[in-house]
């Protein structure tokens, strides 16, 4: 176990670090092998069916188990089930591996991989967001948070060139055996972390009478509620900024690929200086306000996407709106964890998740097809106005509450 060291650092405060190097190393062989799978199929199949297919196969099995996986984090050891939903992800990866290392290369096997690791990410993901208070002091949410953000997005911005490399040197099975290191590496560290058993629940009850106590108390709690109606509706209407600016890229500014890749690289960037911002910044008082400014601050700046008159203005307002992201993810994950009862976090969390993942797939739907139709920066400015609007009005709700 975790002890605390001579140098007079706090037990919290090594357990985190311990923590957060945990997760990161987790992430990074997931985002690593994720864009080596996404670039494999690209290039065997220059298939859009096919990436749709796969962009499925890793989000729908998440949003499917997520509710489960909240009712398992309230009723389970926490750490216990992080280390586990790991170590099957890792083990459905290493399977791909042997696969193909012995000639079966279908991309069946691609896809079904995929959806087997997105069932354990939908494990992880409540139970990693409901731990951190029982590893953080409370009024040391937002700086840890902040700080995890920043290796987060650090990560991001390495990922895609390291998945590349490893695709071109040692192709995609090395790929593959650096997530199964990686998975390795976070459940060895994380075996050493200490984390205190939350408050007991009632596991006589089934999972589905336990998943309605979870919406049941949501819907009593009016913040909360009100929390997740704004995620609902901001996520549907920042999907058009999210997934359609690559095609209005390659429409009003040419198809060269360095465009796509400065765009994202201007992305990372301004997310790494966002968290560092929220990691010295360290609290924010008013988290509603603060939801409600960001949300509100992603609709002005992707609906001047809409505008821009060159594609270095493009670039200004891009990275102007990944600002906010870290901010918004962050004050939002500690208001949760701030406003919710220790012992219904997984299922809250899980509910969030759902709503956040749920909704990319709907609104593309929708917005997808109307893109083909219509300008991409006609529906940028629509989809902006009402995402601003969103943000005003939760704000509005807020001073109001009683």
């Amino acid at each position: 176990m975790i002890l605390a060291s001579r140098s007079g650092w706090k037990i919290w405060k090594i357990r985190i670090l311990v923590f957060l190097i945990s997760q990161n190393l987790s992430l990074f062989g997931s985002s690593v092998v994720g864009f080596a799978i996404l670039w494999h199929i690209t290039l065997e199949t220059s298939s859009g069916l096919w990436l749709m297919i796969f962009t499925l196969c890793s989000l729908l099995p998440q949003v499917l188990i997520s509710l489960f996986g909240g009712v398992w984090a309230d009723r389970h050891n926490r750490k216990h089930l992080i280390m586990l939903a790991d170590g099957f992800i890792a083990l459905a990866t290493l399977a791909l591996a042997v696969s193909f290392l012995f000639g079966f290369r279908r991309m069946e096997l691609l896809l079904i991989a995929s959806g087997v690791r997105s069932l354990g990410a939908g494990v992880q993901t409540p139970a990693v967001s409901a731990i951190y208070p029982q590893l953080v002091p409370k009024k040391h949410l937002t700086k840890v948070q902040g700080i995890n953000q920043t290796l987060g997005s650090a990560l991001t911005l390495l990922s895609p060139a390291i998945g590349g490399l490893l695709l071109g040197t040692v192709g995609i099975v090395g790929a593959f055996f650096v997530d199964v290191a990686t998975a390795a590496l976070a459940i060895l560290v994380m075996s050493r972390i200490h984390v205190e058993h939350p408050p007991a629940v009632n596991t006589k009850k089934s999972v589905w009478k336990d998943i309605g106590v979870g919406v049941s108390y949501i819907w009593r709690h009016k913040r909360l509620c009100r929390l997740i109606i704004c995620v609902l509706f901001s996520f549907l209407f920042i999907t058009p900024a999210f997934v359609l600016t690559p095609l209005m890229i390659e429409r009003t500014f040419g198809n060269e690929v360095w465009r796509l890749t400065v765009n994202e690289l201007v992305w990372s960037v301004s997310l790494i200086i966002s968290g560092i911002f929220v990691s010295v910044k360290g609290k924010f008082h008013n988290k509603p306000r603060s939801i409600a400014v960001c949300i509100v601050g992603f609709g002005i700046t992707f609906g001047l996407l809409g505008v821009s008159w060159n594609f270095a203005s493009f670039l200004v307002f891009m990275g102007t709106a990944g600002f906010f992201w870290p901010v918004l993810s962050t004050v939002q994950s500690v208001f949760v964890q701030e406003t919710v009862s220790l012992d219904m976090l997984g299922r809250v969390f899980s509910v969030i998740q759902i709503i956040m993942m749920g909704a990319v797939p709907i609104a593309i739907l929708f917005f997808g097809p109307l893109a083909d139709v219509i300008r991409v920066e006609t529906l940028l400015l629509i989809s902006s106005v009402l995402l601003a609007i969103v943000g005003f009005l939760y704000g509005v709700s807020e001073r109001r509450r009683g």
